[in-house]
C-alpha cells in the first residue's frame, strides 16, 4: 500500500494535497484497492459549494458503491473529467487522478487530518479488523 508523504488524509480514505487555499480530493490505494475495479464515477457540479463531512463524489466498483467525502468546506473549481470516460484510472493511479479540487473556505479544517504516518497506522488497525472477521 502506497501512501505518499506529502499528502494528508482522512479516515474514510480520502487523501488532500495542499496547493496555496486549495485542497485537492482524491482516494487513497487502500480505498481503490478495497474497492476492486472502479466501473463509474460521478463527479461533482463545477462551483458547487461543499462543507466538510459532506459526500462530493459516488464511485462504483464491481464490489461496492462508495461516497468520497470532501474534509474542508469551500466551492469545487475543478473536476477530474477524465474520471467520467476511464474511472479504472483510480485504481491504476490512485494518487495520480484527482477527483475534485476546492476552493477552501477555512484553510483550518485541515488541521483535523490525518499525517501519512497516523494514515499508515490507522490503515494497519483497520487491516486487522478487516481480517479478524
Amino acid at each position: 500500500m502506497k501512501v505518499p508523504t506529502d499528502l494528508l488524509y482522512t479516515n474514510e480514505h480520502e487523501w488532500i494535497k495542499i496547493e496555496g487555499d486549495r485542497a485537492i480530493l482524491g482516494i487513497t490505494d487502500f480505498a481503490q484497492e478495497h474497492l476492486g475495479d472502479i466501473v463509474f464515477v460521478e463527479l461533482p457540479e463545477l462551483d458547487a459549494q461543499v462543507a466538510s463531512g459532506e459526500g462530493v463524489a459516488v464511485i462504483e466498483s464491481v464490489k461496492a458503491v462508495a461516497s468520497v467525502y470532501t474534509p474542508v468546506s469551500g466551492t469545487v473549481v475543478e473536476i477530474n473529467d477524465a474520471l467520467e470516460d476511464n474511472p479504472e484510472l483510480l485504481n491504476q493511479e490512485p494518487y495520480d487522478n484527482f477527483i475534485a479540487i476546492i476552493e477552501m473556505d477555512d484553510p483550518s479544517e485541515v488541521e483535523d487530518l490525518m499525517s501519512p504516518e497516523e494514515y499508515e497506522q490507522f490503515c494497519r488497525e483497520q487491516e486487522k479488523e478487516l481480517g479478524g472477521r
